[in-house]
């Protein structure tokens, strides 16, 4: 099971989105803990200036960002939609 570390900027974003999208992440990420490449995860990789970082979806609009710390822990840095990640 892949361990999960949540970054302080994770919680505040988390906090601001409706009760709906909260509890769609939770439930993503106890499936990212068990299976990181599920497939309804859509996890990937990203290039530019996101090019160490990863992104699995929570629903078809919004994505969890995150960065693996070592091969057993990944650190959760953001959660969004497509523009406020990144544009």
């Amino acid at each position: 099971m892949i361990n999960v570390v949540y970054t302080k900027d994770f919680y505040k974003s988390l906090k601001k989105k409706d009760k709906f999208i909260q509890e769609k992440a939770r439930e993503r990420i106890k499936l990212f803990r068990e299976d990181p490449f599920n497939f309804l995860l859509k996890n990937h990789a990203l290039i530019g200036e996101y090019e160490n970082r990863r992104s699995f979806n929570v629903t078809g609009d919004y994505r969890i960002l995150f960065y693996n710390l070592n091969e057993n822990t990944v650190v959760l840095v953001d959660i969004g939609t497509h523009p406020e990640l990144y544009e």
